[in-house]
C-alpha cells in the first residue's frame, strides 16, 4: 500500500522561505519518478516540480531559480525547498509519485500530472 504524506506548509511573508516534505512508503518497484504539484482555489491544479529517478528534475517557469526539488533515497523523502516566496505560490500543495522506466514516461507523467499515487496535501499561504 503506498503512501505520501506532506508536511512544511504554513504562512510566510512575501520573500520568506519554506521546505516541504513529502515521506513515501510502501513503494516497492525500481523505476519511480516523482514531482510536487499545486492548485490554488478557483485554479487548475499545475505542475511546480519533478524529479526523476536517476536525479534528472524538471521545473514550471513560474518557480525556476526559486524551487528547488531533491530526494532522500535512504529515508525516501522527497523535498521542494522554496525561496523568494510570492503571493500568487499560494496554493496546497500536493507530492505524487509513479512507475517511470524512462525519460518519455517521465515526461508523460510530469506534463500530464499522470502519476498513480497522490498525497493529500499541505497548505503554503504567502502574504
Amino acid at each position: 500500500h503506498v503512501q505520501l504524506v506532506e508536511s512544511g506548509g504554513g504562512s510566510v511573508q512575501a520573500g520568506g522561505s519554506l521546505r516541504l516534505s513529502c515521506a513515501t512508503s510502501g513503494y516497492t518497484y525500481s523505476y519511480y519518478c516523482m514531482g510536487w504539484f499545486r492548485q490554488a482555489p478557483g485554479k487548475e491544479r499545475e505542475g511546480v516540480a519533478a524529479i526523476a529517478g536517476d536525479g534528472r528534475t524538471d521545473y514550471a517557469d513560474s518557480v525556476k531559480g526559486r524551487f528547488t526539488i531533491s530526494e532522500d533515497n535512504a529515508e525516501k523523502i522527497l523535498y521542494l525547498r522554496m525561496n523568494s516566496l510570492k503571493p500568487e505560490d499560494t496554493a496546497k500543495y500536493y507530492c505524487a509519485l509513479g512507475r517511470c522506466p524512462n525519460w518519455s514516461a517521465f515526461l508523460r507523467r510530469w506534463q500530464g500530472a499522470e502519476f498513480d499515487w497522490w498525497g493529500q496535501g499541505t497548505q503554503v499561504t504567502v502574504s
